[in-house]
């Protein structure tokens, strides 16, 4: 599908921003492993949250929709998989699946898609084994090979801050089979999701700064509401921002503190978003958004510990940054390298050819932002299966000069079917 974007006139009106993709996971995850009937309600449909729930099919979960956003699902114990379970393009479900699996008593085989398969897996991998896991794998990649058995409590210093990989552990921990206590640490708190949610449903788990503790017992059934993505509302926020005359609210958006580090880089970049009718919604932090149009931007340094608050909303950061004024540069994001695809080579080639002064780091890149020269367009782009890159490209054609066109558009249904309709409502001449 190749899909041209044009410079658009101001943005206004009023959204509400699809169910969060990482919470969406965890609720299907969690319900199916707890004892009883749960409800989940506003659940994302992007294919990745849609594979979660196909698997968890695939372990003998009664899994029901009773529309196109509620979800019913009867808890207890998981069975033994026919065949391989297949996680789709989605990294979030394989990580996460395997620290459930190692513990179970039955053997099980992981696979996904090309894109899935080429990602790294030693980061769960070893933390697993350590426990006792008996996991196998094809050089550290999918598919992988897990035969559940009985697991041990660790303390784990991780190297890396992975809400997936301290995920995977704390699942693994919490199997009522796993003898001890697991103690997972981190250098920088990366998004607490899974932490607010088993607490949520009764788990034995304790979280303060970087360091998690759990141990092993059964959760209980509750009904859960999912709140907004915010790495979904990021694209709209940068639209808003970088868009002459743009003023629109952006309603339910989740606001966890390990996932805004994007508002906190507008905020430090002089762009103009405000916060309205804050609230709780199932353990978690929701607000609607005002964004405004803001001519002066300023560039700014992005590193250390906001890395992980903001580590998908970077690709769009760089496309908030080619319209400020001076240097942004993001430091320390060379995780963004084991994505779906190389996000520093590939977003830096495809920006470089709309016009974006924008220079590849080995941890991230420089963009020297000049939003009187702005973006000159006239150019194909590339997003290398990856659904953010996309997106991100989307927004940077609604300020271009010329037309742009994007190959393969349709790899946005990875996480948000529903992005350009949205777009498309809030664009008034």
């Amino acid at each position: 599908m190749l899909k041209t974007v044009s410079k658009t006139k101001k943005l206004t009106g009023e959204i509400t921003i699809p169910a969060d993709k990482s919470v969406s996971h965890r609720a299907v995850m969690f319900s199916s492993i707890a004892d009883g009937k749960s409800v989940i309600k506003n659940f994302s449909n992007g294919a990745d949250c849609i594979s979660t729930v196909n698997l968890f099919k695939q372990l003998g979960v009664n899994i029901e929709f009773k529309d196109e956003k509620t979800l019913e699902i009867i808890g207890g114990k998981l069975l033994k998989p026919i065949k391989p379970l297949n996680a789709g393009n989605s990294g979030t479900t394989m990580r996460l699946v395997s620290g459930i699996l190692a513990g179970q008593d039955f053997e099980s085989i992981i696979t996904g898609d090309e894109s899935l398969s080429k990602r790294p897996m030693k980061r769960i991998i070893e933390p697993l084994k350590l426990m006792g896991a008996d996991i196998s794998s094809m050089d550290g990649k999918a598919p992988l090979y897990i035969k559940g058995k009985n697991l041990c409590g660790i303390n784990y210093n991780s190297q890396i801050s992975s809400a997936q990989v301290k995920s995977c552990i704390l699942l693994a921990g919490l199997n009522e089979n796993t003898n001890g206590t697991t103690i997972y640490t981190e250098p920088y708190l990366s998004r607490n999701h899974t932490e607010l949610m088993l607490k949520y449903l009764d788990a034995d788990i304790e979280f303060e700064e970087c360091t998690t503790k759990i141990s092993s017992g059964r959760l209980s059934a509750k009904n859960i509401e999912v709140i907004g993505d915010i790495s979904s509302a990021a694209f709209f926020i940068v639209a808003g921002l970088i868009v002459e005359g743009s003023d629109f609210i952006i309603k339910n958006v989740g606001i966890n503190p390990t996932r805004t580090g994007i508002l906190d880089v507008v905020k430090k970049m002089g762009g103009n978003i405000d916060l309205i009718n804050e609230r709780k919604i199932s353990g978690e932090m929701v607000a609607d958004i005002r964004v405004q149009y803001t001519e002066n931007l300023k560039g700014c340094e992005i590193s250390g510990a906001d890395i992980p608050r903001l580590i998908d909303e970077l690709p769009v950061i760089a496309v908030l940054a080619s319209q400020a004024e001076g240097e942004t540069v993001v430091r320390d994001a060379q995780d963004l390298r084991n994505k779906e695809t190389d996000r520093i080579t590939c977003l830096v080639s495809e920006l470089q050819k709309i016009g974006v002064d924008i220079f590849e780091q080995n941890d991230g890149f420089v963009v020297y932002g000049n939003k009187k020269k702005g973006l000159s367009g006239d150019a194909e782009l590339q997003v290398f299966h990856d659904h953010r890159l996309a997106m991100s490209f989307y927004v940077a054609g609604l300020v271009s000069e010329k037309q742009i066109a994007i190959k393969d558009f349709e790899w946005i249904n990875i996480s948000f079917p529903e992005f350009e309709s949205l777009m498309t409502s809030l664009i008034n001449d």
